[in-house]
């Protein structure tokens, strides 16, 4: 049985849609609230902050190429792994326009501060990204590198909108 065949990726993957669908709808909200977004980012930025325990880190996975790689994960979206490093910043700032125009939501699995997290997000203004572990996620994928595409029909470096 591959990782892919149990249960319980399709609960974390299941899990891990609804969480960044939340997250992407609440920059959607957020955006169509006139002079709402300072005010709740001014609000926000201190809590998330603190509630991050800094660092994030994924053991398994360290920047380097990806092979494209087909899965079966109907109803995941488009997902992308980076960490604060050059090829992640590289590779976000190349692919921003295409992960907006994807609805791509992202997991910083490597970072150490939230100044970091908040420089990575100036790179992609409009894209959601979280800090946040991928350990359990490299395990059940088998992944070793980032940044990384995951959408319902496979990884890839490469992103298409």
């Amino acid at each position: 049985m591959s990782a892919l065949d149990n249960p319980w990726v399709a609960l974390l993957l299941s899990g891990l849609f609804i969480v960044m669908t939340l997250l992407f709808g609440f920059c959607q909200w957020e955006d169509k609230q006139p002079g709402l977004s300072e005010a709740l980012s001014a609000t926000i930025q201190p809590l998330v902050s603190a509630i991050a325990m800094f660092p994030i880190s994924t053991p398994e996975m360290t920047p380097g190429a990806v092979e494209d790689r087909p899965l079966q994960l109907p109803g995941i979206g488009a997902l992308f792994l980076i960490g604060d490093d050059v090829q992640s910043r590289v590779w976000l700032a190349e692919n921003a326009k295409a992960l907006t125009t994807r609805h791509a939501a992202g997991l910083i699995v490597s970072v150490d501060s939230a100044s970091a997290v908040e420089s990575l997000r100036d790179l992609a203004p409009g894209v959601p990204m979280v800090p946040a572990s991928g350990s359990e996620l490299a395990r059940r994928l088998q992944l070793r590198h980032y940044p990384v595409l995951i959408t319902d029909t496979g990884l890839s470096r490469q992103v298409q909108p």
